[in-house]
């Protein structure tokens, strides 16, 4: 990965970050654990269906090309 992809990964995290935590209960995030368990949730929630279906679209995509 290039210092210019993972710039943008950074940056994509943080924007997604503050909309993630705009939708926690802030006085749920006290300890490591919950603050861990808040991220699995939302990230198995919101992000993970979006990155799987992206993926099967490419691959779709490319098998459509061969």
């Amino acid at each position: 990965m290039t210092p210019e992809q993972q710039q943008a990964i950074k940056t994509h995290v943080d924007a997604l970050s503050a909309i993630l935590y705009a939708d926690c209960n802030p006085e749920s995030l006290q300890t490591l654990e919950e603050i861990e368990l808040a991220v699995r949730e939302q990230v198995l929630t919101h992000v993970t269906p979006h990155i799987g279906f992206f993926l099967s679209q490419k691959l779709a995509v490319q098998k459509e090309e061969e």
